[in-house]
């Protein structure tokens, strides 16, 4: 990106052109020079336009595998000087707005029913995911994760975790541009694939420190329990929630399947439930970034978990946290400027008009969110 012409005559003097990430693009920013690709010989945008999210897009395809671009110096302080005032997400209004809360409360009935009576409310069930689905195809991605990402009460974790896994999985249906159905299938997935729970004994469940061996193995027949539950559902959700701990290298369970065997949506869903459990506050564990998750996800990538569903994940999981505020591990509060995919758990953020790479020694915590 410069203000050269496709002819090799600049705008600028090419001594001023400065190397920036792309994910310092923001919608609104004003265009006062030509854009054009890396190789300066394709003109992307014109000067006098104003950026929004299909021109970044735009950009940043046309620029596909370089991380960096090039701007005139001009640009390059307009970018670093931004000093955009970002409000912390308002938890409870956007649980309203996007149907979660109904969506919790339903799911929180569902799993009271089932240990009692273990039966399942299929027509209330379906109703809650279609509707859970619609919201996907209305709210932002970003506005999605934020909830998923949020701190929430610890003794909210199993419903939530249910309807977190459940938007992750819709999400994954939009990355992959599914149609309706489709993403309705994942979502309702998500609320159902860890109902076996209710089965499991509260105190095993619910218990605060690291579980004896005996205990797990009681823990892992919850995906067992889900199918039976499930009976009445299509095969795909019973599956999905029977194999949603199955592991691509065959070491997962219950069935110790390998990769062919295990069902498309098992995969996502396995992807989802481990980002959520792990962005999640128990009463055990503190919750992890999703920075800290992402450079999980890559580590099990092609060993627990589709290789190719962990780079969608990681491919997309950044672009919606550009620019939201996070927590430091020195409590003060930043904004996240740019990701790094080779280095994708220390992103740059901005600190009091600084641009500060972060790192081991000072990382995120958490987003930064308000109830």
């Amino acid at each position: 990106m410069s203000g050269t012409s496709n002819t090799g005559n600049t705008g600028n003097n090419d001594n001023n052109l400065v190397a920036v990430s792309s994910n310092l693009l923001f919608e609104g920013m004003q265009i006062n020079e030509d854009i054009y690709d890396a190789d300066a010989t394709l003109l992307i945008v014109k000067r006098g336009s104003t950026l929004n999210a299909e021109t970044i897009e735009r950009i940043r395809s046309v620029n596909a595998g370089r991380e960096t671009i090039h701007v005139s110096g001009n640009t390059y302080r307009a970018l670093i000087e931004r000093r955009e005032v970002i409000e912390p997400v308002k938890l409870r209004e956007i649980e309203e707005a996007t149907g979660y809360v109904t969506a919790k409360d339903e799911t929180y009935k569902m799993l009271d029913v089932l240990a009692r009576d273990q039966v399942i409310q299929q027509e209330a069930l379906h109703s809650v995911s279609v509707e859970l689905s619609n919201q996907l195809h209305v709210t932002s991605p970003s506005t999605i994760l934020s909830l998923i990402n949020a701190l929430a009460p610890v003794d909210e974790y199993l419903q939530r975790h249910c309807v977190d896994v459940g938007m992750l999985n819709g999400l994954f249906g939009r990355w992959f541009n599914m149609p309706k159905a489709d993403v309705d299938k994942l979502v309702l997935i998500g609320l159902l694939h860890d109902c076996g729970k209710a089965l499991v004994p509260p105190q095993v469940l619910n218990a605060p420190r690291k579980l004896t061996v005996a205990e797990f193995e009681v823990i892992k027949m919850h995906t067992v329990y889900s199918y039976q539950l499930l009976s009445g559902f299509p095969e795909p959700v019973r599956l999905a929630s029977r194999g949603h701990h199955e592991k691509v290298g065959g070491a997962g369970y219950p069935d110790r399947l390998p990769h062919e065997n295990i069902t498309f949506e098992a995969r996502i869903t396995a992807v989802s439930d481990i980002y959520d459990a792990m962005v999640s506050q128990r009463a055990y564990k503190r919750p992890r970034s999703p920075f800290s998750i992402m450079a999980v996800l890559n580590e099990l990538s092609g060993k627990e978990l589709d290789a190719g569903l962990v780079n969608v994940f990681n491919t997309n999981m950044p672009k919606e946290l550009m620019n939201k505020q996070v927590m430091m591990s020195d409590g003060v509060v930043a904004v996240v400027r740019t990701f790094y995919p080779e280095d994708i758990e220390y992103p740059s953020v901005e600190v009091n008009g600084s641009i500060i790479k972060t790192s081991k020694n000072w990382y995120c915590t958490s987003m930064h969110t308000e109830s």
